[in-house]
């Protein structure tokens, strides 16, 4: 989470199928007329993990934002664990994946379940030392800066 929040301008998305969704109030569908976002990336309101019991403080720190995304992987998810706005930024997963919508929202769902995992993943935009979106080569150059595989690192 660190090198997402260092690395990615700090935008850190957690992208979740829409029953995920359920006790979350969400402002932004992706499929409505209201989204003129250019690649119709279904954002929603951004939120903040309130559960005392986990001693999150402002939700901006790398730990604060991890703990935030396991509460949405959580099935126990609780509307009243959640405020809006925050510093996560939920993304609605398109029903039947990347063979819909090729876009990161999906393909990272869509690994989770193929792993097994919960259908949530956590994902950012990766920019270059000028701040523009890094490409596929500056991605190969970071991921072997940090030891890491460019699916799991951007």
């Amino acid at each position: 989470m660190a090198s997402m929040v260092k690395y990615g301008t700090g935008i850190v998305c957690a992208s979740m199928k829409e029953e995920g969704f359920g006790p979350l109030a969400t402002s932004f569908d992706g499929e409505s007329g209201e989204n003129q976002e250019k690649l119709r990336t279904a954002f929603t309101v951004t939120v903040v993990y309130v559960d005392a019991k986990h001693g999150i403080t402002t939700g901006i720190s790398a730990p604060d934002r991890t703990t935030k995304v396991l509460a949405l992987a959580s099935r126990d998810l609780k509307p009243e664990h959640f405020n809006r706005p925050g510093h996560i930024f939920p993304l609605k997963y398109r029903e039947g994946g990347v063979l819909k919508r090729a876009g990161h929202t999906e393909a990272s769902v869509d690994l989770a379940v193929l792993a097994g995992l919960e259908p949530v993943a956590v994902l950012c935009k990766v920019v270059d030392e000028v701040g523009s979106m890094a490409r596929l080569p500056k991605l190969h150059e970071c991921a072997q800066r940090r030891t890491r595989k460019n699916c799991i690192y951007c």
